[in-house]
């Protein structure tokens, strides 16, 4: 068993509508969801498979870090799917800070998020303190040096760059692999 805590505003997501996302999540996996919205804490109950309730956690945090539960549900059915999730208040001291910070990432009108997502095949969630990844591991590790490049202080041109030339290596390495 395997408490979680969620943000309050985010319980509704994992429950969905009537409860579809939370009866989805546990037929997925298996395990059995105790959810109280009360306090924002998620009691997942293993069922008889572990891999599967191992995910079922893995997709529970990144509907609580922002995630819309459909960009989620891969998590459940592929085990090299992750959940990355860096906290910006390390790097920032003030609100303002952090919202220079975040801004930077998202980049203007969504701009830098939608380039590294279309490029890199990565799915992103900016909420609260965090910027939050959903990839293989191979894109998880390009996406944290792509966003440590942006809080350093990098333009975003050498960003788009470095993704360009990464999405490159990720197209020849699937070529490689047939």
């Amino acid at each position: 068993m395997t408490h979680l805590k969620i943000p309050k505003d985010r319980i509704g997501a994992i429950i969905g509508p009537k409860g579809q996302t939370k009866k989805f999540i546990e037929e997925k996996s298996s395990s059995q969801l105790n959810i109280d919205s009360e306090n924002g804490s998620v009691e997942v109950i293993q069922g008889d498979d572990p891999v599967g309730t191992l995910r079922a956690i893995e997709t529970i945090k990144a509907i609580g870090r922002g995630f819309n539960p459909e960009k989620t549900i891969p998590m459940l059915d592929e085990d090299l799917l992750m959940l990355e999730v860096i906290d910006l208040s390390k790097y920032a001291s003030t609100n303002k800070e952090m919202t220079r910070l975040k801004g930077r990432i998202i980049g203007k009108g969504g701009k830098t998020r939608e380039i590294a997502e279309n490029l890199i095949g990565v799915k992103i969630s900016i909420y609260g303190k965090t910027v939050s990844f959903i990839g293989y591991p191979e894109q998880i590790q390009i996406m944290r040096t792509a966003v440590e490049m942006l809080i350093e202080g990098s333009n975003h041109g050498p960003v788009y760059s470095f993704l360009e030339r990464k999405h490159k290596e990720l197209m020849q390495a699937q070529l490689d692999s047939y």
